[in-house]
């Protein structure tokens, strides 16, 4: 029997028998009133702890129990879905309390998708022996691709080396078409970068060497400069140049619309349409710059922000007495259960919900209005937190906003005030290992200043840094495509040293996804920057080779700890 691969909870092959795995908790979090030591367990009155077993995978937990009182456990495959005890948020079953004797009783959990265990106690209590009994499928192969195209084979059953460059330039010129799709939305068109789009797929399907591909890599960073250049153009001249702005995250009684995706085009036209209406309208995931801009913001019903990034739209949509308006790019299948209260408009189609066409550039969004007031909203203001508790959240730190201060963030720096800054920023997803980035800006110097960007923020944009002088620690430079924005700022602070980018008290952690993360990416390394943390792990499609040429040329190195990450970064 082959060994079995973790990584796929859900696939349950039909002829291969399963295997059980037993995990072992990787870490052991004493959270409230408990402790921690060899994996002995001591949990006191209202006490709880949080077990990481690293994979998720479909299974049952067991550990042995000795006490008295009432245990209650929660599972999740995140921590925030483990420490909430709203099972209809997440959409778990709840799990029976335990109740608990002097003597020790084996309890084993009913089988599920986990990956986070929450045991708590009203009682004192011992736990041990905590394992996770997981089933696990052997698999011969990962993958294996074949069509009626030859010039597609040729692309994936390529040397692998010339396979993974061939991909960093498929997906980065994907990442590449979406904002060039958001900025023909306004009108705004460069031929050049249409005729890059033409020569970058052309080069897929000939017979190219390394050292003809790599520099076609590279072309897509520099062209996909120029794109975000042209994008930030475009929704600057549209809307004004953002400014900083703190958002909450309170829903208002009353009928109310969320609005997610990137199109700032859409949310426009919306907030035209609904003044005067009594409809509020909130912004979710890539949306939430949307705050920021002037032409926006002045309208008083644009009221906040509802729920994170875009891979928790399926839980955080699925009780909402009110509709969704899906914008192009970040999104998630809606499920049948709220389909109905979907409409989505440019791009974007899914089956069983209404859509609204464009019309020469005008969007009649009556429709979507007249639901809005049948389903009512709440009928009482809902206080919702971030993943920290936070109530509220920043954003609008572009680059004119940053800029202006620009001679008293140098000072800040000359003077000691702040040692360092740390770009956190890039993709969300709901993997395991995220929470890496979470626990990296929690533990950041208070003489250093966090910029971030794109919806990787969400796992910590509703934390309270503090501040340095007049400048919050956190920095929220909005979305994905403002990379822009935090590039300029970059070389504008080294302009001001005399010094270049990667001589700067600057360092750049990276979450990495789809295919925005690659063009970004790649952009970064056109410009010469080196030495950037990327994580949580470095994209599947790098053949060693490749991925040993951007370590040899840009020194780029995959996350490990939060702990032993920011040592090395300090010091540089």
């Amino acid at each position: 029997m082959e060994s079995p691969v973790f990584g796929t909870t859900g696939r349950m092959p039909l002829d291969d028998p399963e295997t059980e795995v037993t995990i072992h908790p990787i870490s052991i979090l004493p959270i409230r009133n408990a402790t921690v030591e060899n994996q002995k367990i001591k949990i006191q009155k209202n006490g709880y702890i949080l077990v990481d077993f690293f994979h998720i995978e479909v299974g049952k937990v067991a550990f042995t129990a000795k006490g008295e009182g009432k245990l209650t456990a929660f599972v999740g495959e995140s921590p925030e879905e483990a420490l909430n005890e709203n099972t209809k948020l997440f959409e778990q079953y709840p799990i029976e309390s335990y109740s608990l004797t002097e003597g020790e009783q084996q309890i084993i959990l009913p089988e599920r998708a986990v990956r986070y265990l929450k045991i708590f106690s009203d009682k004192e209590c011992e736990i041990s022996d905590v394992k996770f009994k997981a089933k696990i499928w052997p698999v011969d192969f990962l993958m294996s691709f074949e069509c009626n195209d030859e010039r597609m084979n040729n692309i994936w059953n390529a040397d692998e080396d010339i396979r993974s460059l061939k991909s960093l330039i498929l997906f980065g010129v994907r990442g590449m078409a979406a904002y060039a799709y958001h900025a023909m939305v306004l009108g705004y068109t460069d031929a050049s970068l249409n005729q890059f789009f033409i020569n970058a797929l052309s080069a897929l399907s000939k017979d190219l060497g390394m050292n003809e591909l790599l520099p076609i890599v590279m072309e897509v960073g520099r062209f996909n400069l120029l794109c975000m250049e042209l994008l930030d153009k475009a929704n600057t001249e549209s809307f004004g140049d953002p400014v900083p702005v703190t958002v909450p995250l309170t829903v208002e009684k009353g009928p109310f619309i969320v609005v997610t995706g990137h199109d700032l085009s859409d949310i426009k036209q919306l907030l035209e349409q609904t003044k005067d209406t009594g409809i509020n309208i909130y912004t979710h995931g890539e949306m939430l710059p949307a705050h920021a801009y002037p032409e926006l913001k002045k309208y008083p019903h644009l009221k906040g922000n509802l729920g994170t990034a875009w891979q928790n739209q399926q839980k955080e949509f699925a009780a909402l007495p009110a509709p969704i308006l899906f914008t192009t790019n970040c999104l998630m299948p809606p499920k049948s259960s709220y389909a109905d209260r979907v409409f989505t408009t440019g791009s974007v189609q899914f089956p069983n919900t209404p859509y609204i066409k464009d019309e020469n550039g005008h969007k009649d969004f009556t429709p979507l209005i007249k639901k809005t007031l049948e389903l009512g909203g709440y009928s009482s203001d809902q206080h919702f937190t971030g993943i920290n508790g936070g109530t509220s959240v920043m954003t609008g730190f572009a680059k004119n906003a940053v800029l202006s201060s620009a001679g008293e963030i140098v000072d800040a720096v000359k003077s000691g005030a702040i040692r360092h800054f740390f770009l956190v920023a890039g993709c969300d997803g709901a993997r395991s290992g995220r929470n890496y980035y979470t626990e990296f800006v929690k533990q950041t110097p208070a003489d250093s200043i966090v910029l971030t960007l794109a919806c990787g923020k969400y796992r910590f944009n509703d934390l309270d840094l503090g501040t340095i002088g007049n400048f919050p620690r956190l920095m929220d430079m909005d979305q994905c495509n403002d990379a822009y924005s935090a590039i300029k700022v970059a070389v504008a602070l080294a302009d001001a040293f005399g010094c270049g980018v990667n001589d700067l008290p600057l360092s750049m952690v990276l979450s990495w996804y789809e295919q925005k993360a690659v063009c970004i990416l790649l952009t970064l390394l056109h410009l010469g920057i080196k030495n950037i943390k990327l994580g949580p792990t470095l994209p599947a499609f790098l053949s060693k080779n490749v991925l040993n040429y951007l370590v040899e040329h840009f020194a780029i190195a995959p996350t490990t700890t939060p702990e032993a990450d920011l040592a090395e970064l300090l010091k540089q």
